[in-house]
C-alpha cells in the first residue's frame, strides 16, 4: 500500500467514526469506554446495570461488533453503543466537549514478543491522549493475565505525568471470556493526576 492510499484510508476511518460519534453523543457528552470490547459480553452487562450511562464499546474486528450489537439488541439497551474502530483514531476524533467517564482494557493483546511491545495498548501516548478526554473523576480500568504485561502497564502509569494509580477496588465484576480461560490476573486502576 502506498503512503498515499494509507493516508486516505485513515481520514475515512476518521471520518465514519466522527460520523458514528455525533448521534451517540448528541444528548450527552460525558460517556463509559470499553477498548477491545470483543462480543460486548461486559459492556451489555455493564449499561444495563447503569441504564444512565452512556457506554461505547470499540474493537477492531467487524465480527465481534455484530456480534456485541446483537447482544445489545436482545437486552434492549439504548445507552450501549458498539464501533469498529481504532482507539487511537477513537481518541483523535471524541468531539472537543465529549468527557471519559470510565476507560475498560480488560485482557487487552499483550503483544509479548518485544518487538511487538510498540503496538500494545498502554502507552505513553495513549495515556496522554486519554487524560486528555478524562473527566476530573474519571477512572481507568486495566486487567490481564500477562504478568510481564502488568508489570510493564503499571510502570507506565506510574511514570506518566496525568495519571495516578490508586488502591480503589474494582466497581463493577462481570467475567470476560478471556477472565474465564484465565488461571489468575492482576489488575489496577488510575485516576486523572490532579494539577
Amino acid at each position: 500500500m502506498t503512503q498515499e492510499a494509507y493516508t486516505a484510508l485513515i481520514e475515512d476511518r476518521r471520518r465514519t467514526l466522527r460520523t458514528q460519534l455525533e448521534p451517540i453523543l448528541a444528548d450527552s457528552s460525558r460517556f463509559v469506554l470499553e477498548i477491545g470490547c470483543g462480543h460486548g459480553h461486559f459492556l451489555t452487562a455493564y449499561a444495563g446495570a447503569h441504564p444512565d450511562r452512556v457506554c461505547i464499546g470499540l474493537d477492531l474486528v467487524e465480527d465481534r461488533i455484530q456480534r456485541a450489537c446483537r447482544k445489545r439488541d436482545r437486552a434492549r439497551l439504548s445507552n450501549l453503543h458498539f464501533l469498529q474502530g481504532e482507539a487511537r483514531l477513537f481518541l483523535e476524533v471524541l468531539p472537543p466537549a465529549a468527557r471519559l467517564t470510565a476507560l475498560y482494557a480488560l485482557f487487552p493483546d499483550p503483544w509479548p514478543k518485544l518487538r511487538h511491545h510498540k503496538h500494545r495498548l498502554i502507552q505513553p501516548d495513549f495515556l496522554r491522549q486519554t487524560a486528555a478526554a478524562a473527566t476530573p473523576d474519571c477512572r481507568l480500568y486495566f486487567r490481564t493475565d500477562h504478568e510481564e504485561y502488568f508489570a510493564s502497564s503499571r510502570a507506565i502509569i506510574l511514570a506518566h505525568p496525568s495519571w495516578v494509580l490508586t488502591d480503589e477496588t474494582w466497581p463493577f465484576e462481570y467475567e470476560t471470556v478471556f477472565q474465564q480461560r484465565a488461571s489468575s490476573y492482576q489488575s489496577l486502576v488510575a485516576i486523572p493526576r490532579r494539577a
